[in-house]
C-alpha cells in the first residue's frame, strides 16, 4: 500500500505531524485472532460500505452519517484527507471488521483537540480490538502534539465503549440528558468524555 510516512496537521501556528509509519501492521486480538490494521485508502470503498451494512441499524443510529449510503462511503474514499482524519481499519480476510476515526477540529481556536470515532462488527466486540484502536488512534494524537481528545457515546447504548475509553483515561465532562434516540424513539443521555493528552496522559499510563 502507497502512504507517506506521516501527514502534517496545523495546531494554533505550529505544524504537527500525524505518525502513520508504523502502518500496517498485524494485531493479535485476546482470543489469538491475527488482523491488519492500517489506514483507509480509496481502494476500501466497496469493502468498507460491506463492513456498515453488516453492523446492527441500531449501532449506526448514533453515528453522524448514513453510513449505509454508497455516495457516502464514496465520498470519504475519494476525498480522503489524513490532515483533517485518520481512518484505521481493521482488516480480516480481507474484510473490513472495524473503522476508528481520529478527526482533527478545524477552527484554530480548537486546533489543539481531536475526537475520536469507533465502530466494531458484533462479530469482533469484547476481543480487545475496540480498546487496541482506540489506543492507537490516541497515540497518534500524541505524536501530532495534539491536547485534548473528545468522545460522543449514548449512555446505557454504548456502554461497552464508555469501559473501554475508561481504562484508557477518558472521564466523563458532560451528560446531556435524552439528546440521542434508539431505533424504538427511546430517549438516551448523551456522553461526553474527554482525555487530557500531553504529560498528563504519560502520567496516566505509567
Amino acid at each position: 500500500m502507497a502512504t507517506k510516512a506521516s501527514r502534517k496537521a496545523h495546531t494554533g501556528d505550529h505544524v504537527r505531524v500525524y505518525k502513520i509509519s508504523d502502518y500496517p501492521k498485524e494485531v493479535t486480538l485476546l482470543d489469538g485472532t491475527s488482523l491488519t490494521l492500517r489506514p483507509m485508502t480509496p481502494q476500501d470503498e466497496d469493502t468498507l460500505l460491506e463492513f456498515f451494512c453488516r453492523v446492527p441499524e441500531g449501532d449506526r443510529r448514533y453515528l453522524k452519517e448514513d453510513v449505509t449510503s454508497p455516495e457516502v462511503i464514496a465520498q470519504w474514499s475519494r476525498n480522503l484527507d489524513y490532515n483533517r482524519a485518520v481512518p484505521l481499519l481493521a482488516v480480516d480476510g480481507g474484510h473490513v471488521v472495524a473503522n476508528a476515526t481520529l478527526h482533527r477540529r478545524r477552527a484554530i481556536a480548537r486546533s489543539h483537540m481531536g475526537e475520536v470515532r469507533i465502530v466494531v462488527e458484533p462479530a469482533y466486540r469484547g476481543r480487545g480490538l475496540g480498546t487496541m484502536m482506540l489506543r492507537d488512534l490516541i497515540n497518534i494524537a500524541v505524536d501530532a502534539g495534539l491536547e485534548r481528545l473528545l468522545f460522543e457515546l449514548a449512555a446505557d447504548e454504548e456502554a461497552q465503549a464508555i469501559e473501554a475509553a475508561e481504562r484508557l483515561g477518558f472521564i466523563t465532562v458532560a451528560t446531556l440528558p435524552y439528546h440521542v434516540k434508539d431505533s424504538t424513539g427511546k430517549p438516551h443521555d448523551l456522553v461526553i468524555m474527554e482525555l487530557p493528552l500531553g504529560k498528563w496522559y504519560e502520567w496516566w499510563q505509567f
